[in-house]
This record gives C-alpha cells, sequence and structure tokens, in this order.
C-alpha cells in the first residue's frame, strides 16, 4: 500500500513550518529550496492545508506560513488526511457500493476495516513535534 507523493510532501512541508517558524511566517521558496520540492506543487499543497485550518497564510514582505496551532496539536494523520481523505487500504471502505460488489457479503471487510483503524491511529498517534524535533522518526529525502 502506498502513500500519495501529496501527503508525504505535504507532511515534509509541514515539518519544515514546524522547525523554521520560530523566526517568523516560513517563505515557500525557503521550504522548496530546503525540501527540494517545486514551489508550484507547494503552492497546491498549501491550500488544502490552509483550508483544514492546519497552517495559516501572513501577507506581506515578511510572509509566509505558520502552523494554525502547535505542533503539539497537529497529528501526522490531520496531514495525511487533509491531503488525501481518508486512509481506505480498500474501495469499498469509503462506503460506495458501487465500487465493491461484495460489499455486506465480505468475509474480508472486519480486516480491512481494522487495518483502517490501525494506520489512523498510529498516523494520529505521532505529533508534528514529534517528527519535527526526532530525527530518527523524519521522513526520507527519498520520500
Amino acid at each position: 500500500m502506498k502513500t500519495s507523493s501529496k501527503a508525504r510532501y505535504s507532511l515534509r512541508l509541514v515539518i519544515d513550518i514546524a522547525q523554521n517558524e520560530s523566526n517568523g511566517p516560513v517563505p515557500l521558496s525557503e521550504v522548496s529550496r530546503r525540501q527540494g520540492i517545486s514551489l508550484k506543487y507547494l503552492e497546491q499543497l498549501v491550500m488544502a492545508l490552509t483550508k483544514a485550518k492546519l497552517l495559516k497564510s501572513v501577507r506581506g514582505q515578511q510572509g509566509g506560513y505558520l502552523l494554525a496551532r502547535s505542533a503539539e496539536q497537529i497529528t501526522a494523520g490531520d496531514i495525511m488526511r487533509s491531503s488525501e481523505g481518508s486512509f481506505n487500504p480498500v474501495a469499498c471502505l469509503a462506503g460506495d457500493a458501487d465500487d465493491c460488489p461484495n460489499q455486506g457479503s465480505c468475509s474480508s471487510s472486519t480486516f480491512w476495516a481494522g487495518m483502517r483503524r490501525a494506520i489512523d491511529d498510529y498516523a494520529d498517534s505521532v505529533t508534528i513535534a514529534t517528527l519535527a524535533h526526532e530525527p530518527d522518526l523524519m521522513l526520507e529525502r527519498s520520500c
């Protein structure tokens, strides 16, 4: 099971802001340079993150982005869901009967629902503060 580049890069973006916002709003151009992610792509990512009230925008010459809440109050799960929606290892968990002709009679649905809960629980247990300050948990540059 893969996580989208949108979710991975959103997480890197928010971690970078958490690590650098003590000096004020963080310009996306600086995040782009540090993370090796194109400015245009970052501009797309911040739209979902600001809409989800995870980031806030500061306009002007000294503008950029700040966390909308403390890094201890934002989880990896918050970031990932804002960028790609719910974690559904199979389409039928999204609740659309058209996606699964066996919905209602599937003997493995409990397994898939449990997997989704395990992913949600883990992603929601890891805060941005933890990721920003514990290098062992940081994502690899190749992510």
